[in-house]
């Protein structure tokens, strides 16, 4: 009876530990067209296939159009956020080539908690 309750409580420390990774802030700051970040930065074509380590990432495969909407600042500058259809997330900007430049000017703005929470249809998902 005993080791069955030790598994159950290592399920659970392992369970808390892993909703703390996926909501983990990748960095206070930002970069974006508008104060806002809903002006569209620049449309990227993807030179490799890419797939997220969690549901905050976006997902695709090389020569997809995405359309960026912000980029990391600061502590994590590698990261990008954009779209895909109707897919957003975070993917290394290494992974794509500019195609189009939209905005020049870039403001740099604080993160959000909601930034790095991952959204499912019309609802966040809090893991």
């Amino acid at each position: 009876m005993s080791r069955i309750l030790d598994q159950r409580i290592l399920l659970l420390v392992i369970s808390f530990l892993r909703s703390l990774q996926s909501t983990k802030v990748l960095s206070e700051w930002k970069k974006c067209g508008d104060r806002e970040c809903e002006t569209a930065m620049s449309r990227v074509q993807a030179t490799t296939d890419y797939l997220g380590p969690d549901c905050r990432y976006l997902n695709f495969k090389t020569g997809e159009e995405i359309m960026v909407y912000s980029k990391l600042s600061r502590k994590n500058e590698n990261l990008w956020t954009g779209s895909k259809g109707k897919d957003f997330g975070y993917f290394p900007k290494d992974a794509v080539k500019i195609e189009e430049v939209f905005i020049t000017e870039e403001v740099e703005v604080l993160t959000k908690e909601t930034d790095f929470l991952c959204l499912h249809g019309d609802k966040y998902t809090f893991e």
